[in-house]
């Protein structure tokens, strides 16, 4: 079957655009009385959280707070012991979900498989699903994600020659490439340095600025988390403690958050 697809062009840059062959739509999620145990040990102890459509939304906490497991519930990799999830209004667990909205994940590993080029990663899930039968429009749109993420002209190279925070890039262009309603990243800063980190935050503002999607990001970084984010949710001890803008977030008089925050802003 023929797909169309149209050329979305950044309104901050005429020379990138991202070649769609479906329309995308921000979707709504809203999360009740999430929990999760394994075995004695209970990670998610009733979270409680809504992202609003077309927000880009930080879930902030501590190595080990359980951010990570919130999001493989979100995308579907995890089954919950109790609780919902919605997706505009309709559950996780309806097996039409995937044929209504398309969620994409860029891993803290990346996950890029180093037998392959760029352009084979990213062109991956077009070819497996037989998106297109034309490998020039295939091509199109691998140029088009990469441009967006600002790697022009790197198609041909190999994932060991790249640097960490080109990975990163690399790994979101692939997760573009498939039109996403929702993207998701986990711990999109690890192992980067500073300039790396800030050029990751570019990266997802970029995107806020020029897709109609829904981003998710878990860090424990807190300087992306005011950097990037919407409205910024702390995970700690299993529940969602304080949600809201970098101000409520800043000015907190939850003391777990103040001890978490106010180190970075002495």
């Amino acid at each position: 079957m023929e797909i169309n697809y149209t050329e979305i062009i950044s309104k901050n840059n005429t020379n990138q655009k991202l070649i769609q062959y479906r329309k995308s739509y921000p979707v709504g999620i809203e999360i009740r009385g999430l929990y999760k145990s394994f075995k004695e040990n209970e990670v998610l102890k009733g979270i409680d959280l809504e992202v609003m459509p077309q927000e880009t939304l930080v879930i902030l906490g501590r190595s080990g707070a359980g951010k990570t497991l919130l999001l493989r519930h979100i995308i579907g990799l995890e089954t919950a012991d109790s609780g919902e999830i919605l997706f505009n209004g309709i559950n996780i667990k309806d097996p039409e979900i995937r044929s209504k909205f398309r969620f994409a994940m860029v891993f803290q590993s990346t996950a890029l498989f180093n037998s392959l080029s760029v352009s084979e990663n990213i062109a991956l899930y077009l070819r497996e699903h037989r998106i297109f039968a034309e490998e020039e429009k295939i091509s199109q749109i691998v140029k088009s994600t990469l441009s967006l993420v600002g790697l022009e002209g790197k198609e041909n190279e190999m994932p060991s020659v790249l640097s960490g925070g080109m990975k990163r890039r690399v790994a979101t262009a692939r997760a573009l490439a498939m039109n996403p309603d929702m993207l998701l990243f986990d711990e999109p800063t690890t192992g980067l340095d500073p300039m790396m980190t800030r050029t990751v935050g570019d990266l997802i503002l970029d995107l806020k600025n020029k897709i109609e999607l829904t981003q998710i990001i878990v860090t424990h970084d807190i300087d992306l988390a005011f950097y990037t984010a919407d409205r910024i949710a702390i995970l700690s001890n299993g529940k969602i403690i304080e949600v809201g803008n970098a101000n409520k977030i800043k000015n907190s008089a939850n003391k777990t958050v103040v001890d978490f925050i106010t180190p970075q802003f002495q």
